[in-house]
């Protein structure tokens, strides 16, 4: 029976109770073959690098994503719980919601649709793909042996095309929908943690504001802003004995577009350190309380914070913030960890062989994605503590180097390596070849061959 090492089994014991005994050990090999597989990340492909080829019961590792009954809701909170503990045990939690499209086609796969490729396109030129789109929550955290920030996943959902919908007599869920129902459960998993979600301009929508605002414990909504956004003063108090409706908003105050552009706007320096990866970068701000209104809609108390980059590398924007009482430097340390989010994708179709995954029942394809990029945050974890340790050494052993690229701090994929060599040093992968094939081969080339596996991506 293969089994995975005790570290890992005790790392991961909190995932036991979420499956029953029988199904759990078929997920065991399917998490470890899907950490072991070179190229796709099929279940044929997990069981044939974990030496399973010729089982005859493979149906039921199968099944394991198609038929078995397991919550992935309850996993991601599991999921959470585990990196909460162990990289953001106090202060506001930070999360950031983006959605990325798995390019998929066959005519068997019912959820899809034609979206655009974010990664592919630019402002000049759109590109659409055929596949399947998901909404993704990521903890951005500060991994301590990376120096950096991380966007570790923990919940996805698929949010099904327009047409898929339709054909279904379903009340279609736009990206705004999605969105808020995934917040509000990691609000109800944490009720008593400050939440902050950082997310792109597709999400700067008074509806959606409003509903984060809404909740009886609001969440923080950093995102960005529409230079020509009509932004008004808060409404006046009511006079004694007035009669109607409250007023939603005062008067009208100037775009930001036109401050921006007024040689009479006082900017002020802010150094913000991680610009980008590219470190401390210091830009110039302005920033002020108002209210986002417009007509027939909600309207949304917040701070806008207007950035101007001294060096005139990129043009004049705005972010908001749902908390007025947030000051503009620590808005802009909250959203630009957001760029983590994409680099989360990369690594995931990179090393994880996000978009390989051939599974092509509703059930399966709605479960293998989310578990590809849970894998993500389950690799730090179990790289976690062995990390820790080596890199306080003065040569950190587990940092690849090249000659040509030169690394300060370990990456994803030293960390996959580091788990990967765990695996392949376990009972499991111990058989012993003939003697014969042994006098054959030099141990050198053995110890080469088993270092260079560890390290495929």
């Amino acid at each position: 029976m293969r089994t995975l090492p005790a570290p890992m089994v005790a790392a991961l014991a909190a995932f036991v109770p979420c499956f029953s005994p029988r199904v759990w050990r078929h997920a065991q090999v399917l998490l470890a073959g899907a950490l072991l597989a070179p190229a796709q990340r099929t279940v044929a492909a997990a069981l044939r690098v974990m030496g399973l080829a010729r089982t005859a019961q493979f149906h039921r590792s199968h099944r394991v994503l198609s038929r078995a009954r397991w919550s992935g809701l309850v996993l991601s909170r599991v999921l959470l719980r585990l990196l909460v503990t162990t990289f953001a045990p106090y202060g506001p939690l930070l999360v950031g919601i983006d959605e990325t499209v798995e390019r998929r086609r066959g005519a068997r796969i019912a959820a899809k649709g034609i979206y655009r490729d974010g990664v592919r396109s630019s402002h000049g030129h759109v590109v659409k793909a055929s596949g399947l789109r998901w909404v993704c929550v990521m903890l951005l955290v500060a991994v301590p042996w990376a120096e950096r920030v991380w966007a570790l996943p923990f919940l996805t959902a698929l949010a099904p095309s327009e047409r898929y919908d339709a054909e279904r007599a379903r009340r279609h869920k736009s990206l705004l929908d999605w969105a808020r129902q995934l917040l509000l459960a990691v609000r109800r998993w944490w009720p008593e943690r400050d939440l902050v979600a950082v997310a792109d301009s597709s999400y700067a929508a008074l509806e959606f504001l409003a509903a984060c605002r809404a909740w009886r414990r609001p969440v923080t909504v950093v995102t960005r802003l529409r230079l020509d956004a009509a932004l008004y003063e808060p409404a006046p108090p009511r006079r004694l004995h007035q009669t109607g409706r409250p007023r939603r908003k005062g008067a009208r105050l100037p775009t930001l577009a036109a401050l921006a552009a007024d040689p009479a706007t006082v900017w002020t320096a802010v150094a913000v350190a991680h610009w980008y990866g590219t470190g401390e970068r210091r830009v110039d701000v302005v920033s002020a309380t108002a209210v986002w209104y417009h007509t027939g809609r909600l309207h949304v108390p917040l701070r806008w914070v207007l950035i101007r980059d001294p060096q005139g590398r990129f043009a004049t924007q705005a972010l908001l913030c749902t908390d007025p009482t947030v000051g503009p430097a620590q808005i802009l340390a909250w959203f630009v960890r957001r760029w983590q989010l994409e680099v989360t994708f990369e690594e995931a179709r990179r090393h994880l062989g996000l978009e390989t995954q051939r599974q092509w029942s509703d059930l399966a394809i709605r479960r293998t994605t989310p578990a590809l990029l849970g894998l993500c945050s389950v690799v730090t974890l179990l790289a976690h503590p062995r990390m820790t340790a080596a890199v306080t050494r003065p040569t950190p052993p587990v940092i690849r180097q090249a000659a040509w690229y030169r690394k300060p701090a370990p990456t994803f994929s030293d960390a996959l390596a580091l788990v990967r060599r765990d695996l392949w040093r376990h009972q499991t992968f111990q058989t012993s070849p003939p003697a014969d094939d042994v006098a054959k081969v030099p141990r050198m080339l053995i110890e080469r061959l088993t270092e260079t596996l560890c390290y495929v991506a």
